[in-house]
């Protein structure tokens, strides 16, 4: 069994505010880090603490934040594939204030220039059991490795994560679409706010099982033609979010691959999974750093 990510890698420098700045407004940090990050390097390194044999394709700048988050990745026990590139690594500045709340602006960087998969690629993605994929990536090479995992048997997990108008057809190509409600909302085609269980019944008529993640109320799990089933949150002191939808996609990723099973009930069973890993990956800062383990999660579920 194995998990293949595709995706996205950035340092991010992170700066504690004691609020996020409106526009044109100034203030000062009470503290600042850099760490690890990037959609697909937090899912990659998620799943590989979560358990999973994992490899993950990236591009990365020829440069120090490079050699950085390639090290990290390696000593997380994955299996890079990376592409060293004449650009820089991608990076993201991330304000979060007292409340664990965040803003983020990202600079893609090497991500831009992860096109056209060479055949190893592929091939890696047909090896797979999972396949998990995001949006910081050219959305030309997202469409393209779904349309190399649907030509085997490998799995597809879509976190359609920044939100973006995607190919025809890529969403009823996925297995599993993983959104918030605010992405949820835009694939849908209805206004911000818009009741769960609407946004999922649209989105799940499409072809594919969605999740929607909904913070500390949890996840709500969809899948064609069957009633919605809520996967209650946990009650924790949140110190910062970031990373916490990074934490519940490979954590998720792992359980799925762990199960090898693709019923209604296991896909709950691997959203309950993955909701006590982001709950225990919030009460960190940081979104490499915040990372639990498969041991971490285990006991956490034990005692809630």
């Amino acid at each position: 069994m194995s998990v293949l990510v595709l995706g996205s890698a950035n340092l991010d420098l992170v700066y504690d505010v004691d609020r996020i700045p409106a526009p044109g407004e100034t203030v000062l940090a009470r503290g600042f880090a850099s760490f690890p990050g990037g959609k697909g390097n937090n899912q990659a390194i998620a799943a590989a603490r979560c358990g999973a044999d994992v490899r993950f394709v990236v591009a990365l700048g020829r440069d120090a934040s490079g050699d950085r988050l390639a090290e990290e990745a390696r000593r997380a026990g994955i299996d890079l594939r990376d592409r060293r590139c004449d650009a820089p690594t991608g990076t993201a500045v991330i304000y979060v204030d007292r409340g664990a709340e965040n803003s983020i602006v990202v600079d893609s960087g090497a991500n831009a220039l992860l096109t056209d998969l060479t055949a190893a690629e592929r091939d890696d993605i047909a090896d797979a059991d999972v396949l998990v994929l995001q949006l910081e990536t050219p959305l030309d090479t997202v469409a393209e490795a779904v349309r190399t995992a649907r030509a085997g048997a490998t799995r597809v997990v879509l976190n359609a994560a920044p939100s973006a108008d995607l190919p025809p057809g890529l969403l009823g190509d996925a297995d599993v679409l993983v959104v918030n409600e605010h992405e949820a909302a835009a694939l849908a085609g209805l206004p911000a706010g818009a009741d769960e269980r609407s946004l999922l019944a649209v989105l799940t008529d499409r072809g594919a099982a969605a999740i929607i993640t909904l913070g500390a109320a949890g996840a709500l799990v969809g899948v064609p033609g069957a009633a919605p089933v809520l996967v209650p949150g946990h009650r924790v002191e949140a110190v910062d979010t970031t990373g916490a939808g990074d934490t519940f996609v490979g954590a998720l990723a792992a359980a799925l691959d762990r199960s090898g099973d693709r019923t209604p009930a296991s896909l709950v069973d691997a959203a309950a999974f993955a909701t006590a890993a982001a709950a225990i990956a919030v009460r960190r800062k940081g979104a490499v750093p915040s990372i639990p383990t498969l041991e971490e999660v285990l006991d956490f579920r034990g005692r809630h």
